[in-house]
């Protein structure tokens, strides 16, 4: 495994800036190993629910967790207000950060995160597949 850590600025989107360094860096499998932080605005896609809700205030990150890949990735968040109310769900665009959002996300690069719709959820779920593998059957084919 390999890892990136970076920093995120106030004003800066979550989501939008994860993506954008997934395609920058044409990361094939990763996830999320830490995030620590504070948002301004946070819109999340609560628990069985079809569309986000935006909500405004100051909140600490709690916990952030996902896969990320080039094919698609998932994440979900964790945030508290400033009375510990705690509130969490499936991260969205729109959660602007407050003072900084630092995150380590691990790599793993014999492995490919691929998206596929599946049956049973109706949605595009994981697909893992190993590289190294598939890298070694394409060259003995060869």
């Amino acid at each position: 495994m390999q890892a990136i850590a970076l920093r995120l600025a106030p004003n800066q989107d979550l989501k939008e800036e994860l993506d954008a360094l997934v395609h920058r860096h044409q990361l094939n499998a990763a996830c999320i190993l830490t995030c620590v932080g504070s948002l301004t605005q946070a819109t999340l896609r609560l628990a069985n629910q079809p569309d986000g809700t935006t909500y405004t205030g100051h909140f600490e990150i709690l916990s952030l967790t996902g896969v990320m890949g080039v094919q698609g990735s998932h994440y979900h968040m964790a945030i508290a207000d400033s009375e510990g109310q705690t509130l969490g769900g499936h991260l969205l665009e729109g959660c602007r950060i407050y003072t900084t959002a630092e995150i380590v996300i691990g790599v793993f690069p014999d492995l490919m995160f691929d998206r596929q719709h599946c049956p049973e959820s109706g949605y595009p779920e994981l697909v893992v597949r190993n590289q190294t593998a598939s890298s070694k059957a394409a060259s003995n084919n060869g």
